[in-house]
Formats: C-alpha cells, structure tokens, sequence
C-alpha cells in the first residue's frame, strides 16, 4: 500500500471519528449536538469502550493537549484539516517507542478533557442500553 494510500485509509476509518471526538477538547463545554454526534460517530466505528479509551488515549490526546496548553493557541474551534494533518502525522509515527511513551504519558495528556470524555462514555453505555457505573 502506497503512502497516499495508508493515509487515505486512515482517514477513511479514522477521520469523522476524530473530528467529533475533537469537541472533547474545545475551550467551551460540548453541547448536547456535539455529544449526540460523538455518539454517533462511535457507533458508526463499531469501538468497544476500551478500543474507544485508546483511541482517546494514544491516537488523539498527544496531539489534542497541545491546543490546550499553548498560550497563544485558539481551541473555540478546530481547523479540520490541519487537525487531521497532524493526527495522521501522530498516528503514522506511533509504534513501539512512541507507542510506549504516549501510553505512559497518558494520564498527563487526558487529564484536562477526562472529565468531558467520562461523560461521553457514560451517554454512550446509555445509548447502547449498558449499565453506566453509579
């Protein structure tokens, strides 16, 4: 598979899913649209919570946590495709090491949105008719 090709597929797998999950890490609270898309947009990928949880984890915070903590950066909303430049940039670099130190790091680069993505996760096992925990 050429390049263009790997990333195209990527995208094609990945893309719409990210996009919505970038509301995670938006200066304002997402709205309910905004949740109700992130709902969709998983069911649509047919993720398991814990495929979900890595997706969040390794292929979106190391890269969204930046926005976040620039000073000069603007995150009322996202530039779509300079997002999905640089996920797919982040995305074809992770393995092994990479892989390893973003997992480690993890906790540092969920922290700020964790709350928003709990709530994600908890509308979701409501939608799907799973118990949420109490």
């Amino acid at each position: 598979m050429s390049d263009e090709q790997e990333i195209e597929a990527l995208i094609a797998r990945r893309g719409a899913l990210w996009l919505a999950l970038s509301a995670l890490w938006l200066e304002r609270e997402p709205r309910e649209a905004d949740f109700a898309r992130m709902v969709r947009e998983i069911d649509a990928s047919g993720l398991t919570l814990k495929e979900l949880e890595w997706v969040y984890r390794l292929e979106m915070s190391p890269v969204m946590v930046r926005y976040q903590v620039s000073m000069a950066g603007e995150w009322r909303a996202f530039d779509e495709n300079l997002l999905l430049l640089r996920l797919v940039r982040h995305n074809r670099r992770l393995g092994g090491v990479r892989k390893a130190v973003a997992t480690l790091f993890s906790g540092l680069t969920t922290m700020m949105s964790r709350p928003r993505f709990d709530e994600l996760v908890y509308r979701l096992m409501v939608a799907r008719g799973e118990r949420p925990p109490l």
